[in-house]
């Protein structure tokens, strides 16, 4: 394959070579992510909870109105 020069390019290719370029990376990142976020799903506590007795949140009492 010829090596392209860059500066024989119109305006509108180089744009199309830059848009082509990003949409390869954004969709090997976002594989990435995806791939980040389910190895650790098991681990996490928005998904998988939090223990009553390690909730730092619970309540501890309630209140009694007499």
């Amino acid at each position: 394959m010829p090596a392209i020069n860059i500066e024989d390019l119109s305006e509108k290719d180089k744009l199309k070579m830059e848009v082509e370029q990003l949409r390869k990376e954004v969709s090997k990142c976002s594989e990435e992510i995806k791939n980040y976020i389910e190895e650790r799903s098991g681990e996490d506590p928005l998904v998988k909870g939090i223990p009553e007795e390690k909730n730092p949140f619970k309540e501890k009492g309630g209140c009694v109105i007499a």
